[in-house]
């Protein structure tokens, strides 16, 4: 199933409803979105920086990351960055590829 991670950034409203139900609490309902769609949550995690939550999900299409990435980002509380991610089986298999390319000049 292909991964995915998602990195968000609370709103104002999103850090007062962390502050209110916990960290649990969002996780819980992560996991209950993942499986919604057919997948499940790798890892969670909660950071300082830039990006407020790390999530790494196994789902089962790119159609299932943008579903939640649009739910997410359309509820207010939080801004969502959605990455695909490869496997080094994936990326042997891309770089056994020819491509026809030249680069500009």
């Amino acid at each position: 199933m292909p991964k995915y991670m998602f990195k968000a950034s609370y709103t104002v409203e999103g850090i007062r409803g962390l502050q209110k139900s916990g960290g649990s609490a969002r996780r819980a309902v992560l996991d209950e979105v993942a499986q919604g769609v057919g997948g499940t949550i790798e890892s969670f995690y909660f950071a300082f920086g830039d990006e407020d939550v790390y999530l790494i999900a196994d789902l089962p299409d790119n159609k299932s990351a943008a579903a939640i990435a649009i739910a997410v980002g359309a509820a207010g509380a939080a801004a969502v960055k959605t990455v695909v991610l490869l496997t080094t089986e994936e990326i042997d298999g891309a770089a056994e590829r020819t491509v026809a390319y030249r680069p500009p000049g």
